[in-house]
């Protein structure tokens, strides 16, 4: 039984760990695309190939186990975002 119980315990940690992996790459993720929006409405140059590169770390773990995938982002994603929210 105690191997059962290992087994599961390993499992459960296994998943917690894919779990805060993701949580930090999200923030990541998020205070990248922040930055490419801010840099946007104030008509400065801005690049998306850092939050690209998080992106692919995200699906990468997201192969192995139960975190979702993310879409890459594109300069028009984020223009067009930045149009509709705040009408620039």
């Amino acid at each position: 039984m105690s191997n059962v119980h290992e087994a599961i315990t390993k499992h459960s940690n296994s998943q917690h760990q894919h779990v805060q992996t993701f949580l930090k790459l999200e923030a990541k993720r998020e205070t990248l695309i922040e930055e490419a929006v801010f840099c946007c409405v104030n008509a400065l140059p801005f690049e998306v190939d850092k939050i690209n590169e998080v992106t692919a770390e995200i699906n990468y773990l997201a192969s192995k186990g139960i975190v979702p995938t993310r879409k890459s982002v594109t300069k028009q994603m984020v223009k067009e975002y930045v149009v509709r929210k705040y009408g620039k």
